[in-house]
């Protein structure tokens, strides 16, 4: 049997954290097409300004870009295509009613490929933050480093 690699994919969407409080997060599977995962495994993907939407009772990812495989040919994927994501039905109904609340957006945090080899997206229901939000962030982070530079 041959031993696997301890090569591990995780994408994540720092852009999303900056921009958004996270109040749950879940995780979901990725409906993939062809080429797909395979340029997964290569790391090539942006999750950026990615989110999600219903419709009906499935639930899609917008905006993830999954670049084409290098050596693929004729059977090649759309790189900005939506993605059904995998959910349980109890989750499904909880989302689809938070959603439904003021100010709540569903957004994609990190892709990963677990320990089975099938690609995961962990999304989280959040509710944007305000600039003042965002500055105290900043300031936050500033601190941070600046402790860590000062042992």
């Amino acid at each position: 049997m041959a031993a696997k690699k301890e090569h591990r994919i995780e994408i994540r969407n720092k852009k999303a954290s900056f921009d958004y409080e996270f109040l749950e997060t879940y995780e979901a599977g990725i409906v993939l097409v062809g080429t797909e995962i395979k340029s997964i495994r290569m790391g090539k993907v942006s999750l950026v300004d990615s989110f999600c939407y219903f419709v009906g009772n499935e639930l899609f990812v917008k905006g993830m870009n999954v670049a084409q495989y290098f050596w693929g040919s004729w059977g090649q994927h759309e790189p900005m295509r939506d993605r059904k994501l995998l959910l349980t039905k109890k989750e499904l109904r909880h989302l689809h009613q938070a959603v439904k609340e003021k100010g709540l957006t569903i957004v994609a945090v990190k892709l990963f490929i677990n320990d089975e080899g099938f690609a995961k997206l962990v999304i989280a229901l959040a509710r944007g933050k305000k600039s003042f939000d965002k500055r105290a962030s900043i300031k936050e982070k500033d601190i941070r480093r600046e402790m860590e530079r000062g042992d």
